[in-house]
């Protein structure tokens, strides 16, 4: 599938939920951080507690762009690479998120 101006609209749109949901992981660590004092639990109690909210967020959303990226009626040389990028960006960005966001801010403020 070539790259078109509806995939980079798609690129733009999935840039809103990715980076706010990694905000939001990211403060509410900091936040249990600052009351606990221990890093490490609350990476973990972080990134557990904020498992359904962002599951639940990536789920919805995909799950909207199934029958875009299914359709192969008139205008789905549009829908069709938009909702291919929105769904596979939303989950690697799921994935980034729930995984690799906590171990790294584990890794870089360990250290302190």
């Amino acid at each position: 599938m070539p790259l078109s101006i509806s995939a980079g609209v798609g690129f733009i749109a999935l840039s809103g939920v990715a980076v706010l949901n990694g905000l939001v992981m990211l403060s509410f660590i900091r936040e249990m951080w600052k009351q606990t004092g221990d890093l490490y639990h609350s990476v973990i109690e972080g990134a557990m507690t904020r498992l359904r909210p962002v599951l639940m967020t990536a789920l919805v959303a995909s799950l909207g762009f199934v029958p875009m990226a299914l359709n192969t009626g008139i205008g789905s040389e549009v829908q069709r690479p938009l909702a291919t990028v929105v769904i596979g960006g939303i989950i690697s960005s799921t994935v980034l998120t729930l995984f690799v966001l906590p171990v790294l801010y584990k890794i870089i403020h360990g250290k302190q």
